[in-house]
């Protein structure tokens, strides 16, 4: 199957309000460019010197997503152009996007990474720890930043019951935080969860914006 079939076949297997993240990292442009030629407009990243060399090369109408873990100190190399960031982790790295995208006169939309994993592997926050960030005076000063909802990755098993599990957690949270949060720079619309192998899964409780790179690209190396 090439990957105009695999991105037919997966957008015809999910609801409409769900977002497709392409996930290209690895991929080379002539990839990319067949998604693209297929109608696919967001590609996510993990490495920002891959996806500013990928944004030189390719269509200006791509949204990129950032979606690898983000050092604060390599925001400034794709704060022109990135449209989402999905793992922010640090009150620090908040006011680091805010500060680039002011450089650029811009607004970056950015998702908070909550930690819903059984594994100690992952990234991301507690619960608490993100109200603590919804709720501080210093994030409620960042004008150039506008926080859209949560990302979580769920454990790397093929226990079903536990993936529900971790995804309906983060979904009660967001309905719960999407009812109290609403400020200038925080209105929570997307809740990430779901890659490849438990997209439908994390559709089921709650998720509308998956993350998919191997069943659209293939395997990679």
């Amino acid at each position: 199957m090439n990957i105009k079939d695999n991105l037919k076949k997966i957008i015809d297997s999910i609801p409409e309000k769900v977002t497709l993240v392409a996930v290209s990292k690895t991929k080379p442009i002539a990839d990319l460019q067949e998604a693209y030629d297929a109608g696919q407009r967001i590609f996510g990243e993990n490495k920002i010197q891959e996806m500013v060399d990928k944004y030189d090369a390719l269509p200006k109408d791509i949204k990129w997503h950032m979606i690898g873990h983000l050092q604060s100190n390599k925001v400034k190399y794709m704060a022109h152009f990135v449209d989402l960031i999905h793992g922010v982790d640090k009150l620090k790295t908040l006011v680091e996007i805010n500060k680039q995208a002011k450089k650029h006169d811009r607004v970056i939309n950015c998702l908070i990474q909550a930690r819903i994993a059984k594994e100690d592997t992952k990234f991301g926050l507690t619960f608490k720890e993100i109200e603590t960030i919804l709720t501080s005076e210093k994030t409620a000063e960042l004008k150039n930043i506008n926080i859209v909802g949560f990302m979580g990755m769920a454990t790397f098993t093929d226990d079903t019951a536990q993936l529900s599990e971790e995804f309906s957690s983060l979904e009660t949270f967001f309905k719960t935080q999407k009812e109290k949060t609403a400020t200038l720079n925080c209105n929570l619309e997307v809740l990430s969860m779901g890659m490849s192998g438990d997209y439908q899964l994390a559709i089921e409780n709650g998720s509308n914006m998956i993350r998919v790179g191997s069943s659209i690209f293939g395997s990679r190396n």
